[in-house]
Formats: C-alpha cells, structure tokens, sequence
C-alpha cells in the first residue's frame, strides 16, 4: 500500500457515529452553542492549565517554547469566548497580555551583554512556573488514583456491645476495723479458762478460707468466722484473709450498703 492509498483509507473512516450511522464529514451547518466554549474552559484549573494542554497537544519543547505559534494558538482560544463572560475570562486575558508582553520583547534587537551572558531569557519566568505546574498537577493526580473512603469503597463499623462490669466501692479502713472488733467482741464471750497452748496454723487457715470460698462468687465477711470461735482462732483467720489479700488469692469489696464480701481470685482463669 502507497501513500496515497493509505491516506485514502485513513480519510474513509467515520469521524463519528451518530445513531449507529457513520458521520464521514462535519456538517456545513453545524452549530456550536456559544456556551460550549465555556464548557469546555471549565475543564482547565486556570491559564497554566491551558498552556500547558496546548504544549502538550502540538508537541512544543517547553524549555524553548516558540511564543509565537503558543501566543497565536491560545489567542484563538480565549477569543471565543464570549465577551459578557468577563469572569471567566479574566484570568486568560491577563494571561494573554503576558504572552505578548514575552513575544515582544523576543522582537526587541539582542543587546551586545547577550553575548556575556548577562540578559536573561525572557520565557524563563513562564518556563519555571508551567514546570513546577506540571509537577503539581501530576502529584495531584497520583494522589487522586490512591483509594478514597466513600469513593472507591466504604467504610464498615461494626458496634460490638460489652456488658459493663460492676466495680464495687472500695473498703473503708474504718468500716474493715469496726466489722473486725464487732468479730473480736463476739470471740471474747466464747472464751473458754482452759490453760493450754493451742497450735494454730496459719497456712491451714489460710486453705480453709479458700475452701469457703470455693464454690461461692462471693461471702460475708462475717461468715468466714466460726460463732464458736474462741480469740486465737478468730485472730488467726483474720490474718489468714490478710494474708490471701497480700498474696493477690482474695479481694475485699463493699457494697453500698455497708456490707463488706470477700471475693475469690480465679488465678488460672486470670493468667
């Protein structure tokens, strides 16, 4: 196949379809809307945006930009506009009058400091800020292809409900010494006039008061001691339930109304 032949074939396709039916020219009676040129300036972020598009588009090096063929080109972009849309084209005029402002002064004769290097190339202002433009625009467009919460996917929160645990207040040292000599009290009425030297273990009270609270949550602290008890015994026990305390095998706990409990400590289930 030629050139000629491939130039041919190219010019036989369909520059577009329009219900299925292939447009193989533009109508001589198209219309374009006056705002259609609006439209389409909406989709630039601003004047740099533009420049840069029409860069792009041609193919222009943007560290020599030849200001003529880029002035002419965004001029004829920006006299489309229509001229009540002065918000709009504020920015671009703005932008225009720079291109020219460039354009003439490329005119102007080189002055003899040229040649020592001393002049400065009258794009480079414009060169500097459509590069570090670009960088940013690329940066942003990176940014925008990450995932984004209730863009790409949704955000799940489960609620997980927990029953709140009921922490009992704290025993008073005052209220711990009243119960402990009301207990004392009660031992001295038991108190027997034998003379004998009773051998009292402490640990053995200490294993019998995790006993009684083996298959409770919780007990009175008044039930760990025996009524029967005499002074010695109930002394022992008492250092027995300070001791398990100590040791992290038992807690101590007051209700709010006045009554004090000892709790067991489920060392296995707790490690």
């Amino acid at each position: 196949m030629n050139d000629n032949q491939a130039i041919d074939a190219i010019a036989a396709q369909p520059i577009a379809r329009i219900c299925g039916e292939p447009l193989l020219e533009i109508p001589q009676d198209l219309y374009i809307p006056p705002d259609a040129l609006e439209v389409f300036l909406d989709t630039f972020q601003g004047p740099l945006d533009l420049l840069l598009y029409l860069i792009r588009k041609h193919n222009l090096n943007i560290l020599d930009i030849p200001m003529a063929e880029l002035t002419q080109q965004y001029m004829a972009y920006v006299k489309m506009m229509r001229i009540d849309q002065l918000e709009l084209a504020a920015e671009y005029l703005l932008m225009t009058a720079l291109l020219i402002e460039i354009k003439s002064r490329m005119l102007l004769p080189v002055s003899p400091k040229a040649d020592s290097g001393d002049e400065r190339d009258p794009r480079a202002e414009l060169v500097r800020r459509l590069l570090e433009y670009e960088q940013m625009k690329k940066a942003a467009e990176r940014l925008n292809e990450l995932p984004q919460a209730e863009r790409d996917f949704s955000v799940v929160q489960v609620w997980i409900g927990q029953k709140a645990a009921v922490a009992l207040p704290d025993v008073h040292l005052d209220d711990l010494r009243t119960a402990w000599a009301a207990i004392l009290a009660r031992a001295k009425m038991n108190r027997h006039h034998q003379i004998k030297r009773d051998a009292l273990s402490l640990r053995a009270y200490m294993s019998q008061v995790l006993r009684e609270l083996q298959d409770r949550e919780q007990i009175e602290f008044y039930r760990l001691f025996s009524a029967t008890a005499t002074v010695a015994e109930v002394v022992v026990t008492f250092l027995a339930i300070l001791e398990l305390a100590k040791e992290l095998l038992l807690t101590i706990s007051q209700s709010q109304d006045g009554t004090i409990y000892v709790h067991a400590i489920d060392t296995g289930r707790s490690a």
